[in-house]
């Protein structure tokens, strides 16, 4: 490599770090939905249909990112807010981007801040065939009431049993000389699982964990002006 060559590397790096593999998940936007209910802001949540990925949790309007109908991320979020709630573009209003999640399932979320404009649920036409039911829960309570946190162990498998009961090796340690503690599982970290339990639903995981990074940032503002 040359000075040359290390002028256009140099060219290449963006103005904003990524993450580095993003195409190598299930990458994901979602918007967490708000919604003035009698002078007070709600967030909006759907339970998933009974025949859909994740059937019955509870989650904010968002999907797959789709690079042949989506400019960006944001436009992913609207798009199928738009294709869930039965409603049109013009009446979601975008606040702004929430940090990524990067999910321990190989899922990245993109997740926006936004404000339906909508009198009552009651008026919005819901894809039944994705959403089976939503309803909004006070943002006040969740900034009154504390997240349960659990945590998982997570490890790396180099290999794993068929169902014929054979080993099947997908990463090949030995061969490459590598550290024998590389030969079975390694790994045992901890990762931690939010959770809020609100009237007759468990809200938990990445919706859980979008609501705290809200409300903490809300409680932020309230500690600047005191």
């Amino acid at each position: 490599m040359d000075e040359l060559v290390l002028e256009g590397l140099k060219n290449t790096l963006p103005l904003v770090p990524g993450i580095n593999g993003k195409n190598e998940y299930f990458n994901s936007a979602v918007l967490v939905l708000l919604l003035l209910v009698d002078g007070e802001y709600h967030f909006v949540f759907e339970k998933r249909a009974a025949l859909i990925r994740q059937a019955g949790e509870i989650c904010f309007p968002g999907g797959k990112f789709d690079p042949e109908n989506d400019a960006n991320y944001q436009d992913a979020a609207v798009r199928e807010t738009e294709e869930e709630l039965g409603i049109g573009a013009e009446k979601i209003r975008v606040i702004g981007p929430l940090d990524t999640v990067i999910a321990t399932m190989g899922t990245t979320v993109d997740a926006f801040l936004g404000i339906l404009d909508a009198n009552c649920l009651e008026n919005l036409k819901i894809n039944l065939a994705e959403v089976e039911r939503i309803f909004t829960v006070p943002v006040s309570y969740f900034e009154k009431t504390e997240p349960e946190i659990y945590q998982v162990t997570l490890e790396v498998h180099p290999s794993y049993v068929n169902q014929a009961g054979e080993e099947v090796v997908t990463f090949p340690a030995k061969e490459l000389g590598l550290p024998d503690r590389y030969y079975r599982q390694w790994g045992n970290v901890k990762s931690n699982i939010f959770v809020y339990r609100v009237a007759d639903v468990t809200i938990w995981g990445i919706t859980a964990r979008l609501i705290k990074d809200v409300v903490t940032r809300i409680r932020s503002i309230g500690k600047a002006k005191s």
